[in-house]
């Protein structure tokens, strides 16, 4: 059995105040649901939360196949807000693990099979050449392909607003080379599940990001865990606030609306609190 190195391992710790305020007109009565509330897990731990809407409405709160808390509600015509905020305490840092070994598909746990499959924004099927050629040199399977995937992309695809919309795909992205955070998670997300090693789509937070926004990044799972990788930042970064996870955007859409509600103006927000 070969031998990996696993970094950083040490306890340190930043707290940050995450959120954002959503901004609606509805034009009628439109179901909603939001997925913004982020829950204690691996790396984070919440410390506080703070959930506003406004005009005030009866919401429900259900738990996705995922374990995303998804809240459900009909907002009412008009103006309509709503601003979540988070006081987290997050992992300075993500854990790093270069010759981590692959798992064969058959070794798989069944509740990570389905992140093998192709879905509606990752063609992985389509991708068979792109991937062969950005492994073509690594010598261990598992880790340190996601990480040359992973780095392929951040030196490949410019990071541009603008040149995507909510149709664009990872095959579109892997043509164009061109789009943001989503666009890059998509694509990384593709490459990894067309070599058999499963990957699913993060959605949140992350402190120092510029321009600041909602980001997504991608976890690949390999040696038994899942490992956190993002094709937009250059060396790995920590002080992350995971708000939802899933196979792509799909599954992690910040907000999913049944009839006219236009977003009018969103504000987004990561501050390190001493």
């Amino acid at each position: 059995m070969g031998l990996f190195l696993v970094l950083p391992i040490k306890p340190i710790h930043m707290q940050l105040n995450v959120g954002c305020t959503l901004q609606f007109e509805a034009q009628e009565s439109t179901p909603a649901i939001f997925m913004l509330r982020p829950r204690s897990g691996s790396g984070q731990w919440i410390i506080a939360e703070e959930y506003e809407i406004t005009p005030n409405v009866p919401v429900t709160e259900f738990t996705d196949r995922y374990g995303n808390l998804c809240q459900r509600l009909v907002a009412p015509v008009g103006p309509f807000t709503v601003r979540t905020s988070a006081t987290v305490q997050t992992d300075d840092s993500i854990d790093v693990a270069h010759g981590a070994p692959y798992v064969p598909v058959e070794d798989l746990p069944d509740d990570v099979l389905h992140f093998l499959l192709a879905s509606r924004y990752c063609e992985s099927d389509k991708l068979n050449n792109l991937a062969a050629q950005i492994i073509a040199e690594v010598e261990t399977p598992g880790y340190d392909q996601v990480e040359a995937i992973r780095r392929w992309i951040n030196k490949n695809v410019r990071y541009q607003y603008g040149t995507s919309d909510a149709s664009t795909s990872a095959i579109d992205t892997a043509r164009s080379r061109v789009g943001v955070c989503r666009d890059f998670t998509h694509l990384g997300v593709a490459l990894c599940r067309n070599i058999n090693i499963p990957a699913r789509m993060v959605v949140g937070y992350l402190h120092e990001l510029k321009p600041m926004d909602l980001h997504a990044w991608f976890e690949a799972y390999v040696d038994g865990r899942w490992y956190t990788f993002d094709a937009t930042q250059t060396e790995p970064k920590g002080n992350r606030v995971t708000v939802a996870y899933g196979r792509d955007a799909a599954d992690v859409a910040f907000t999913t609306q049944f009839g006219p509600m236009l977003l009018n103006q969103m504000n987004v927000w990561v501050r390190a609190e001493d």
